[in-house]
């Protein structure tokens, strides 16, 4: 019997086509990773029986990177990162070990079935799984075929199984275009990025931003916004006059005309206008004109219609619309979500899809009367030759999907009926009048037959005043002519959609990335997501494009971009070579890095009116070690200290508060400390600006605060403070937090665990003694004597906080509230005290032991 493994994008993905093949006759398990389960069953496979184990990946297993020398800001000038510095692949997720897990049950199989998405980067990914897989697997005998790629677009029975009968083969040449986007991503984007930052942020203060990223895509995005932004700013308001006209058909009944001439930018001229007209007392009809017209049913559905329509309609942002799309197709509910298609193939069962929604409440009368009376074939829309278009594949209800899932279906299967259903028609009437020697028109419109508007009745022809029945020659008294003063307005700021529509006529991205894109710059506050979903630009945005434009547009023009683009689908049709590709592009962009760099003073003036140097930013906070003069701290993202007189900035911890250390000084340098917080419910930690940016000892790294320090005696160093083993990650050690009395703590100095013991004590002080049972240091406690928890009305204790019995009840393990997630899960070698006894595997201590509470509270935790 051969084993087949099969693997799928997502553990959502992989359970629902198991399923599907083994007719629900499987069994599950956890794989190693805890993550991704693995679906067992027998059946057939080409013809002989086989044991299939279907698994998953949780999206790419690899990323590229540099390798670890050319990470270093500090160390590498970010014009090597274009040609010198190498790359590797790395684990995409390392707590993961993805690889790993896909190693262990790809060990023995005979074959694989890849069930990764069905487009570029699912290719990609393909091949990511099989340079995993392939070395474990048994070679294949003779010229066996081993390897299948399955296609299909939505998780239906139909298509699962049609796709396991029909299997394929995955396609290098997409995967490598993929390798060459992410190559180029990477290295232009790095270069750009660093150099930027690492320029303005060490001139100026108040940028408010934690990186002044480039991107080869992003920065053309931002581009359009402020586009916009300039075209608003430079507008300048014209005055214009329209004469409107009232006509009484009837005694009281009045009917507005339009004026044929539109509008006039003279006021004298429009003032004559308004007296000849004046002088007439009757409108003479010239004549009537009747037209049957049509308003289309819509194309079928692709991406980027459904990210415009979700901003536009819904007030979905793009990335929040694309990640509830994706939940709705792995949950089986629609087609897949990325798709530049818009033409329905001859053999896709339209008619199975409508039945689907016939007991819907919401649309079933027009699903039911569109099945008996015959479903029109849509619109001939443009066939990208990758997925169908976005189709609703099963009944949903609001109850299952909920607030935006629930929305978001409710769209999609009413633009999928309306692609069935008849055109809507209706009759438009037009009166022609004169007025002296002056044109007035009137337009009527009345629906005959409202056909997908019924369904979408957003798009219905509005309900408009009825037209008089008249002819030719007919003669209307005129109620009123008045001249009405105007201004010409100025475009308002780009919507979502508007944004969406220029990136894909351009070819900014692709509909998988354009949301990407689009979230990238509001969140390095370069945009503003205004009401309406507009996106202002920010000063910072602003002025980054202007100096783009002044030293080279290209780099914020959607042309140099959208000719890359172009090259990248070349070597996915196999018409243009990887490597030639690559290196030509990236020469073009490293002369142009080459050139910025030598210009940037451009862009520089621009900054200095905008934003305030370093110096004259910030307020005064702790002094610097050198100088002995204050240093200011700077609170605007990123936050840090600045010594003027030193010209040294010195960066710190992101998201908290800083502030001085009780004018405590460090013994190896002389700068005063600083106490990062991050609130009452989270964790705290002194550190060093100088220590924590110039790590003092060989085993610290750069970032580390005085609670991993390993200064064999400062006071505030975790060789004085730290107490024992963290109860949860492998790496990290409880230090207490001797600023935390009244109510007591230590905390993890890796991830986010809080351990609150002893409120209320005078004193706590880590002993230099340790436990016998699990080497955790021990720790003084002195009470208060009206609050003392001891037995006996002792108000001194000393022991340990794991074993103690005497300490059991004052323990209680916390998770600290972060808004971030700001510690390392390090991999390094383990510091400090109390590497804990009788542990087992997972980091915990063992929870057999009578008196190990924390390990107790620990596994309720998890």
């Amino acid at each position: 019997m051969r084993t087949v493994l099969m693997v799928a994008e997502k553990p959502s993905l992989a359970q629902s086509i198991a399923k599907i093949l083994s007719r629900g006759n499987m069994s599950s398990r956890k794989g190693l990773n805890g993550a991704c389960s693995v679906h067992e069953y027998t059946g057939s496979f080409i013809g002989q029986s086989a044991h299939f184990k279907m698994t998953s990946v949780c999206g790419h297993v690899m990323t590229l990177d540099f390798i670890g020398k050319y990470n270093s800001w500090d160390k590498v000038d970010p014009a090597e990162l274009f040609s010198k510095a190498p790359t590797e692949k790395k684990e995409a997720n390392p707590k993961l070990t993805m690889v790993k897990f896909l190693q262990v049950e790809g060990r023995g199989c005979d074959c694989i079935v890849l069930w990764l998405d069905c487009d570029k980067e699912g290719e990609n990914i393909c091949f990511e799984v099989l340079d995993a897989v392939l070395p474990v697997m048994n070679k294949p005998r003779g010229t066996e075929r081993t390897i299948y790629r399955a296609k299909f677009s939505s998780i239906t029975d139909t298509d699962i199984c049609n796709a396991m009968n029909h299997l394929g083969e995955p396609n290098r040449n997409e995967a490598l275009s993929v390798d060459a986007r992410q190559e180029l991503d990477l290295r232009i984007g790095c270069a750009f990025t660093r150099f930027q930052t690492k320029y303005f942020q060490g001139k100026y203060g108040n940028l408010d931003s934690s990186l002044i990223s480039f991107g080869p895509c992003q920065t053309p995005t931002l581009g359009f916004c402020v586009e916009r932004h300039d075209k608003i700013q430079s507008f300048k308001p014209e005055t214009y006059w329209v004469l409107q006209a009232k006509v009484n058909p009837e005694k009281e009944s009045s009917l507005t005309l339009d004026w044929d001439r539109v509008r006039v930018f003279d006021r004298e001229v429009a003032q004559m206008f308004l007296n000849i007209t004046k002088m007439a007392k009757e409108a003479k009809v010239e004549s009537v004109s009747k037209k049957e017209k049509v308003k289309q049913r819509p194309l079928a559905l692709n991406t980027v219609e459904m990210l415009r329509v979700a901003s536009a309609a819904l007030g979905m942002g793009p990335q929040h619309a694309m990640q509830i799309a994706e939940r709705l197709y792995t949950q089986g509910y629609i087609s897949y979500p990325r798709t530049e298609t818009t033409h329905y193939p001859e053999n896709f069962d339209l008619k199975g899809c409508l039945r689907q929604q016939a007991n819907n409440p919401y649309w079933a009368e027009t699903v039911k009367a569109l099945l008996s009376e015959g479903i029109n074939r849509p619109r001939k829309g443009h066939d990208a030759g990758d997925h169908p278009p976005i189709t609703p594949m099963r009944a949903a209800t609001e109850a299952e999907l909920g607030g935006d899932g629930w929305r978001l279906y409710e769209y999609i299967t009413r633009h999928f009926i309306a692609t069935v259903s008849a055109d809507c028609k209706y009759l438009q009437t037009t009166i022609s009048f004169s007025i002296g020697p002056e044109r007035f028109t009137c337009v009527g419109k009345v629906v005959t037959s409202p056909g997908f508007t019924e369904i979408m009745p957003w798009h219905s022809i509005p309900l408009e005043e009825s037209l008089p029945h008249c002819e030719k020659g007919d003669l209307f008294p005129v109620g009123e002519i008045k001249l009405l003063e105007k201004q010409t307005s100025p475009p308002d700021y780009l919507t979502e959609a508007e944004l969406i529509t220029l990136m894909e006529k351009h070819g900014i991205g692709t509909d998988a990335s354009i949301p990407v894109h689009i979230n990238n710059i509001c969140q390095r506050n370069y945009v503003t997501v205004e009401s309406g979903r507009r996106l202002k630009p920010t000063n910072l945005g602003i002025v980054l494009v202007h100096g783009y434009y002044k030293i080279d547009a290209e780099l914020v023009l959607p042309t140099i971009r959208s000719a890359v683009e172009k090259q990248l689908n070349l070597i996915a049709l196999g018409k243009a070579n990887y490597h030639q590709v690559l290196e030509h592009t990236l020469d073009i962009f490293k002369r142009k890095f080459h050139y910025f760099v030598d210009s940037i003073a451009g862009m520089d003036e621009l900054m200095e009116v905008s934003f305030s140097p370093l110096a004259a930013t910030g307020k005064p906070l702790s002094r610097c070690g050198k100088c002995h003069r204050f240093m200011k701290y700077i609170q605007a993202k990123p936050s840090r200290l600045h010594c003027s007189h030193c010209d040294d900035t010195y960066s710190l911890p992101q998201n908290g508060t800083i502030k001085l250390y009780k004018e405590l000084r460090c013994p190896l340098d002389d700068f005063e400390l600083v106490l990062w917080s991050s609130g009452s419910r989270g964790k705290s930690y002194p550190l060093c600006p100088y220590c924590y940016n110039h790590p003092p000892f060989r085993d610290m790294k750069k970032g580390m605060g005085c609670n991993e320090c390993t200064h064999p005696t400062c006071q505030h160093s975790l060789s004085m403070l730290g107490i024992g083993q963290c109860v949860e990650c492998e790496n990290g050690v409880l230090v207490l937090d001797s600023t935390s009395g009244p109510k007591w703590k230590m905390a993890c100095n890796k991830c986010n665990v809080v351990v609150h013991f002893f409120e209320n004590a005078h004193k706590v002080r880590v002993s230099p003694e340790t436990c016998d049972l699990c080497e955790a240091a021990l720790v003084d406690v002195d009470f208060n004597k009206a609050k003392s928890p001891l037995p006996g009305d002792e108000t001194q204790h000393s022991g340990c906080v794991f074993c103690d019995p005497v300490f059991q009840d004052l323990v209680e393990l916390k998770h600290a509230a972060m808004r971030h997630p700001m510690h390392r899960g390090g991999q390094g070698k383990r510091q400090g005290r109390g590497r804990g006894k009788g542990r087992r595997p997972g980091g915990r201590l063992n929870p057999k032991k009578p008196k190990d509470k924390m390990a107790a509270l620990a596994a309720y935790f998890v």
